[in-house]
């Protein structure tokens, strides 16, 4: 571990870490509910949200905030997050509103543009955002929807979070049915390996 400072082994700073994404998430969808934005939340928190449905124990943490915007709502939603004290970057085309002005990216919440593929190699889009319901204090992608985002990226973590939905009975073996045979074809993958 060449130039690697260790801190403390502290319950308070691992506390801490989960409470930032918390809060950021819902200072962040607050103030797309205040401007009146459509959006959902997507990612590790969308996945959080689903899970802690069935079984607490079963929820993992997530170090990232992310959103789905339709683009002809981004300034409004650049507008309403920068109201809330999030400033705006795009790097490495990504579309990011830091968590303030001396924020890293970590610290930020994501974007991605609904109906549009977020690399042109997938086979499909991103869904709209009316693919969403509420979620208690924020709109969180649908179920399907969002397994349907998790198999067209397909990396580690999102397969990981696949088995989450299967491990809790969110997900079964009828659910291949339901996507073009491409996606079917890696869910199936994932029923048949449900220990990777």
């Amino acid at each position: 571990m060449a130039d690697v400072v260790l801190g403390e082994v502290s319950w308070e700073r691992m506390v801490g870490a989960v409470e930032k994404v918390r809060e950021r998430l819902l200072r962040a969808t607050a103030a797309l509910e205040r401007g009146g934005v459509p959006y959902a939340v997507i990612g590790g928190n969308a996945v959080a949200a689903w899970v802690s449905r069935v079984d607490e124990a079963a929820v993992r943490n997530t170090q990232d905030v992310d959103v789905l915007l339709r683009r002809a709502d981004f300034d409004a939603a650049k507008a309403a997050l920068e109201a809330a004290g999030f400033v705006y970057r795009h790097a490495a085309s990504i579309d990011m509103f830091l968590d303030g002005p001396g924020a890293k990216a970590r610290d930020a919440v994501h974007v991605l543009f609904a109906n549009e593929k977020v690399r042109e190699s997938y086979a499909l889009p991103t869904p709209d955002v009316t693919e969403s319901e509420p979620g208690g204090t924020f709109r969180v992608l649908a179920l399907e929807a969002l397994v349907r985002m998790k198999l067209t990226s397909n990396r580690d973590k999102d397969r990981t979070h696949l088995r989450d939905f299967l491990d809790v009975g969110l997900i079964d073996a009828s659910w291949p049915a339901r996507f073009p045979p491409e996606l079917a074809a890696r869910l199936q993958h994932i029923l048949d390996t449900p220990d990777g």
